[in-house]
């Protein structure tokens, strides 16, 4: 089976609540488990009425509590959000309680709007920091020092594998200059996807924590038992971003039967762009697009997403997608994949 991990923004549907958007999560979990997913991911975000996973170590520790063998973490944590201190414990905590199961995946994007920023008391260039921030997170996961005076408890030496997110050049070349797994998010900024996989495999330097480049890239998937049933489920996704472009963010809306009448071509043009890395369709359709997706850009892992309105297609759809990824093969331990000609940034 070709390694497929999920990532699970936590929707809150369209007359439903917080609590059941996250019961739902730990079902996904437990049902991405059962079918063979790697990893389980929850994103942060905040000021978002319709995602419910702004206490983004919270929901990871309800969810690798709710299961036993799948890997449970952030895709990602935004760091300059946050104290590296604060991250630290907190997934050394999580550590602690789930030894093994823990990533801490790392984004450098606030996740939010400006006004929520000032919420949060953020500062304005904290996310000029990131890199320094990464070395001080590490040190504090890694092992004690001669004379260290802060120290993360729980956290110290728990040695929680760290991986960097992005949707730019800028995160693989972080990514490469540390020598840390890198995910780019394709499923809604898929324009640099290409470049920047590139990027990252070109500048690589192994590290403590990683030998070869280990690239992921995110994919949207909704797979029904037909080709119709699922377009009409992808319809719900496509609402939310449209209304995205209309600065009008709710809740995760039902399926509709013609999403044309919905949104104007230049917004349609607009959602499909980003859109673009979407697999929609039956078993068949899936398998294709997923085969395509790992042919074109080499990736070790692919990590899926849905925005699906109800929770039973949601589960089936992921399903669909388990029995797509039995049917190819996992890659080489020692494939870098380096085939673009287009690697020209310099390491951060």
């Amino acid at each position: 089976m070709f390694p497929l991990a999920l990532l699970d923004l936590v929707p809150i549907a369209r007359g439903a609540t917080a609590n059941q958007a996250l019961m739902n999560a730990r079902d996904l979990a437990r049902h991405a488990e059962r079918l063979g997913y790697t990893r389980y991911w929850v994103a942060e975000h905040h000021n978002m009425v319709g995602i419910a996973s702004a206490a983004t170590s919270v929901v990871v520790g309800w969810l690798a509590g709710g299961t036993s063998t799948i890997r449970v973490g952030s895709g990602g944590i935004m760091l300059p959000n946050h104290s590296p201190l604060v991250i630290a414990e907190q997934f050394g905590t999580l550590e602690s309680l789930y030894p093994g199961r823990i990533d801490l995946g790392l984004g450098r994007a606030p996740g939010t709007d400006h006004e929520t920023l000032f919420a949060m008391r953020r500062e304005a260039h904290a996310a000029e920091r990131f890199p320094e921030d990464i070395v001080e997170l590490q040190e504090l996961l890694g092992p004690l020092k001669p004379g260290q005076r802060v120290r993360a408890v729980p956290g110290f030496d728990t040695q929680v594998p760290l991986w960097i997110l992005g949707s730019s050049l800028y995160g693989a070349q972080v990514a490469a200059h540390f020598g840390l797994p890198y995910a780019f998010a394709s499923h809604f900024a898929p324009a640099a996807l290409d470049q920047a996989l590139a990027v990252y495999r070109a500048h690589f330097r192994p590290s403590a924590q990683l030998e070869r480049p280990y690239a992921m890239a995110a994919v949207n998937v909704v797979a029904a038992d037909t080709d119709a049933q699922a377009q009409r489920l992808f319809t719900s996704h496509q609402q939310r971003v449209t209304d995205m472009l209309r600065n009008a963010r709710s809740t995760l809306p039902p399926p509709i039967d013609d999403i044309e009448q919905y949104w104007s071509p230049a917004e349609r043009s607009h959602a499909m762009r980003m859109l673009e890395c979407s697999i929609v369709g039956n078993l068949d359709t899936v398998s294709r697009g997923l085969t395509q997706f790992i042919a074109r850009t080499g990736v070790d892992e692919v990590i899926a997403t849905g925005m699906i309105f109800e929770h039973q297609a949601r589960l089936r759809s992921f399903e669909i997608l388990a029995e797509a990824a039995r049917g190819i093969d996992a890659p080489q331990p020692s494939a870098a994949n380096l085939t673009r000609a287009d690697a020209q940034a310099e390491p951060a």
